[in-house]
Order: C-alpha cells, then sequence, then structure tokens
C-alpha cells in the first residue's frame, strides 16, 4: 500500500486540495471555475434559482435550472458534479445544465452533495437518493413534474447516479425514465493502480485514485458495496427492473472498461437505453473542450427528452 492510499494520509491530502481550490478561485478575481463555466456555451440561456433540499445526512443545495419555453408543468432532471466524490466542483456542470435545460425541455437540479473525508461513504449515496426522492415527492408544489424522472452525473456522480438508481430498484422508487451515467467510476475493488489507458498520461492519476479512493471509502472491504462498485464481479445481485442507463465513455479515460463492464451487464438485464464511446478523448474531456461538449450534451439532451416524453429511452 502507497502512502497516498492509507486513510489518514489520504485525507488530509484531500483537504488540501479542497483549501487550493478554493483559494485558487478567489484569486482568479471572478474568473474562477464558476465564472468560466457560466461563460461557456452562451447560446444556452441561463435561467436558475436555489433550493435547498432536507435530507438525513445534511439539507442539500441546489441549483435549479428552469427551461426556455413557457408550459406544462415541466419533467425534472437531476445532476450530481464529478470531483473524485472528493471536490465541491458543482459550478463545472453549469454548461451541461443549461444545454439539459434547453433542450431536453426539463427542469434541471443540479445537487451540491457533501463529499469526503467530511463525509465518507455511505453519506454521499444516502444523501443524493433521498435528494432525488424529494425531488420526485415535492415536484407539485416546485413546478415541475417529479413523476417524470431523469438523473445523471459526471465522473463521481455518475458513480452517485448508479447507486441512486440500485437504491430506487431495491427501496420500491422513485420511478426513474432514466440514468445518465458520464464517464464514471463503477469499480473501486480495483486498485488505480491496476487500471489502464491507452495512453501515456491519462487525465486521471494513479495518485488522484489513491486520494480519491481512499477518503471517500477509507475501509477496502467495503469498496465492493454494489453501490460504490456495480461493475466488479463481486456485485452479483439482480439489476432487472433498474432505471434504463445512457452510459457515455471516453476511448482515452482510464475508467473506460469499468463503464463498458457495467454497460454490458445492464444490457443482459434490459437497462441499457444507450452506450455511447466518445473517440479520442480522456476523462472529464467536456470541461475543457466546448467543441466536443456541443457535440455529446445534445445527444445527451435526446436520451432525456426521449424518456421523459414517452417512457422509452433512446437518442431521435
Amino acid at each position: 500500500m502507497s502512502l497516498l492510499a492509507r486513510p489518514a494520509v489520504a485525507s488530509l491530502a484531500a483537504r488540501s486540495l479542497q483549501r487550493l481550490a478554493v483559494l485558487a478561485d478567489r484569486r482568479s478575481a471572478g474568473r474562477g471555475s464558476a465564472a468560466a463555466s457560466h461563460a461557456r456555451l452562451p447560446e444556452f440561456p441561463h435561467r436558475s434559482g436555489e433550493l435547498t433540499i432536507p435530507t438525513t445526512i445534511a439539507p442539500a443545495r441546489a441549483t435549479v435550472y428552469l427551461p426556455a419555453s413557457e408550459g406544462p408543468t415541466p419533467p425534472v432532471h437531476v445532476n450530481f458534479h464529478g470531483g473524485g466524490y472528493v471536490m465541491p466542483l458543482t459550478e463545472l456542470d453549469d454548461p451541461l445544465c443549461r444545454c439539459l435545460a434547453a433542450a431536453a425541455g426539463v427542469v434541471v437540479v443540479n445537487v451540491d452533495y457533501v463529499v469526503a473525508p467530511q463525509h465518507p461513504f455511505p453519506a454521499p449515496p444516502r444523501q443524493a437518493y433521498e435528494a432525488v426522492r424529494w425531488i420526485a415527492e415535492h415536484g407539485a408544489e416546485q413546478g415541475w413534474d417529479g413523476s417524470r424522472l431523469t438523473i445523471g452525473g459526471q465522473s463521481a456522480g455518475g458513480g452517485l447516479a448508479a447507486a441512486v438508481a440500485r437504491l430506487a430498484l431495491e427501496e420500491g422508487g422513485p420511478a426513474i425514465a432514466l440514468q445518465v451515467l458520464h464517464y464514471p467510476p463503477l469499480d473501486l475493488v480495483t486498485s488505480v493502480k491496476d487500471k489502464r489507458a491507452p495512453i501515456p498520461r491519462p487525465v486521471l492519476r494513479p495518485w488522484m485514485g489513491e486520494i480519491f479512493d481512499s477518503s471517500y471509502v477509507p475501509n477496502p472491504r467495503e469498496r465492493s458495496d454494489r453501490l460504490v462498485s456495480p461493475a466488479h464481479a463481486s456485485d452479483t445481485g439482480d439489476l432487472k427492473g433498474i432505471a434504463p442507463a445512457l452510459i457515455v465513455t471516453a476511448e482515452f479515460d482510464l475508467l473506460k472498461p469499468e463503464g463498458e463492464r457495467y454497460a454490458e451487464r445492464l444490457r443482459k438485464a434490459g437497462a441499457l437505453a444507450g452506450h455511447i464511446d466518445v473517440p479520442k478523448a480522456d476523462h472529464g474531456y467536456d470541461g475543457t473542450d466546448d467543441t466536443r461538449a456541443r457535440e455529446i450534451y445534445p445527444l445527451i439532451a435526446g436520451y432525456v427528452r426521449q424518456a421523459v416524453n414517452t417512457g422509452v429511452s433512446g437518442a431521435d
């Protein structure tokens, strides 16, 4: 075991990364990650508000993105950001949320969930599930249709979306029309040092994975939990009836093989709505490549729009 894989060391490193991110954003004098994200993809309008969702873990702050057109009560999509279950990077998903609201005609609720090491597993997936359940149950009073619901996330957020869909299957709801898993981590049993990318210097490096994994799930024995590693062979649960999934992988991503394994598992369960592999792209490609974002985001929006309007997932 390397030093960074030790939970105490990983926790210190994760807290340091969190502080550095806050300081970098402050020193940028309004040009930080949040402002930069808001400036991207300006063709998608920004109509949003704030919401606090009660959960047993902690109140969850959320940004609510409204569709451009006024009309009947719209469906709702719940988004979870990436960041290795450690970094509170909610604002990075602002361009995606604006695109989904505009192109899919849904209300998008971007949830600022608790992160590790302050809140290790199982707190984040439990809070995420409770937030989705609340959103589904309180739609009428908030102005959206909670019975037409999709969920999704990028990177760690995709892992959380998969966990929410699993809990919804096990706990009898809420009904989820589609889960969007965008380059998700789905196997924390396998050491990041044993994962291979087809390029020499992938975005995700072993030291990052050690910090993230050991902060999120300090006890290695818990990494085989079905809410953490549904793509690992240790999870043999029955997935029949789980929400249909759109899985998006990136060709050069270290996490692509586990995304493919989970896609195959869902296909066998009759729950794979689609699998998009983005060529010549690495993990988090859409965070810096506006051209690719403009290509993939509308595809995701197409799956979301069809899922909430017909109950059958798939692109137009």
